[in-house]
């Protein structure tokens, strides 16, 4: 295709304003090589955050892809309203064995909001076919973000995101999040798994469905739990007949190390979200995974999930999807994020020197750097000050050679999620960009906040 004859304004893009004849459009991708990003220009760029957490396997990978095409040349597509296909039952089976256990069905979508909206309907839909008709209500954490649609934008608990849709749908309340760096001296981090018995109370046990947790969340900086929290969380869920929702749209199939973040942390949920990763990015897929305990009270009285989409259980981008996790098994990436997550770690740390770096954590190839205005009392940047504080990070990064996630959901952070095949080289060289870029823009912004 000749680039030159596109009209690029045409395209509206996610979370953008439209663009215009005359707008300044963000760079043209073209090509992908490993963790590398190629632009219509010729740049190179490390893909730091993988494309958000999508693509474990890297790019370029024709062998992933080749498995949809021979897929399409039997059944392109076949709905799976009515009648089965081979490609969906492979995967779902292929899940099932890794999962936590007890967690033994599959409901697949095509993409993480419609799989945190599937969990939604059928957390609702479980409480009704046992005679639980009033509970309906969702808890979930603040600055934690679920997805697009209604129903997860309900539990999404960013403020900005949420007021031109208001109203939200009913019944969707929010909790503190686990970030420890942000903790009033003193208090001690069992109060955040409290308070969400505290909000159970205060609703009605009687009332509430389900709680929606990420393993390590995602806005704010890749926030991962204290100690015990969601061994205590499921204690809490058990005693109120609430199910626990474990939202690994990022956090599943590799990202912390393991096949699934319950499993990493060690907890068992009554439900995964999972999506991205499962086809390392090649084809759009999302899925629930649901526990026995979910399932019987349907299987017992013959009720059906009343749900469904078009392209649930797409044969297509199930091969693609399984095809992708086999190399991902094959390949050992789960050893390798378990053998370099501390290489990664201990880089990020290493940039605490800079005045702008307050804390470094995650889990996995999943961490971030939260930046303060001053370091020793924690102190946070003014709102404009921090939304040009990661506009600048992300400006500088891209002159770097670099594909940076900096933004301000919650404190301004920037967040790190290699694809699942980088090593000690890719550590090295995100290492390399970041102290350059955090060094210059620690200078810009020092003499304003000194």
């Amino acid at each position: 295709m000749n680039h030159h004859e596109v009209e690029p304004w045409h395209v509206w893009m996610p979370f953008k304003a439209p663009f215009g004849p005359q707008s300044d459009l963000p760079v043209r991708i073209v090509r992908g090589e490993g963790c590398y990003l190629f632009d219509d220009q010729g740049n190179r760029y490390l893909d730091s955050f993988a494309s958000i957490c999508s693509m474990a396997l890297g790019h370029g990978r024709a062998d992933v892809v080749a498995a949809g095409v021979e897929q399409a040349k039997q059944v392109g597509y076949s709905q799976m309203w009515n009648y089965r296909n081979e490609p969906a039952e492979a995967l779902a089976q292929f899940i099932v064995e890794r999962a936590p256990e007890g967690l033994e069905r599959v409901f697949f979508t095509s993409g993480g909001s419609e799989a945190v909206e599937s969990a939604i309907k059928l957390a609702r839909q479980y409480h009704r076919v046992r005679g639980n008709l009033g509970k309906t209500k969702m808890i979930a954490r603040k600055v934690a973000y679920h997805g697009t649609t209604m129903g997860a934008l309900a539990l999404t608990g960013l403020t900005p995101i949420r007021t031109a849709y208001e109203p939200m749908l009913d019944g969707a309340c929010h909790v503190s999040n686990t970030n420890v760096y942000r903790l009033p001296d003193g208090q001690d981090p069992s109060v955040y798994a409290e308070e969400i018995r505290d909000r159970i109370l205060f609703e009605g046990p009687e009332t509430v469905a389900a709680v929606f947790l990420e393993p390590v969340q995602n806005a704010g900086g890749c926030i991962p739990p204290p100690e015990g929290y969601f061994q205590r969380v499921r204690e809490i869920c058990d005693e109120f007949d609430v199910l626990l929702v474990s939202d690994e749209v990022i956090c599943a199939w590799g990202r912390l190390g393991d096949w699934f973040g319950a499993s990493r942390i060690g907890y068992s949920p009554d439900l995964i979200t999972a999506a991205k990763g499962l086809t390392s990015g090649y084809a759009p897929l999302g899925a629930v995974v649901i526990s026995d305990k979910v399932a019987t009270p349907f299987l017992e009285t013959g009720t059906p999930f009343l749900h469904g989409y078009t392209f649930s259980g797409h044969p297509v981008v199930c091969a693609i999807a399984l095809a992708a996790s086999r190399v991902m098994e094959e390949d050992g990436l789960i050893d390798n994020v378990r053998r370099h997550e501390g290489a990664l770690a201990d880089m990020l740390a290493s940039l605490r020197d800079i005045p702008i770096v307050g804390d470094t954590r995650g889990v996995g190839y999943f961490q971030a750097i939260e930046f303060v205005k001053d370091a020793e009392t924690r102190t946070s940047f003014a709102p404009a000050e921090a939304a040009a504080l990661t506009q600048r990070i992300t400006a500088l990064s891209l002159s770097a050679g670099m594909l940076a996630r900096s933004d301000v959901r919650g404190e301004p952070v920037l967040q790190v999620a290699l694809p699942l095949v980088a090593g000690r080289a890719e550590i090295d060289e995100l290492g390399t960009i970041l102290r350059k870029v955090l060094t210059q823009v620690s200078d810009e912004f020092a003499p304003a906040t000194s």
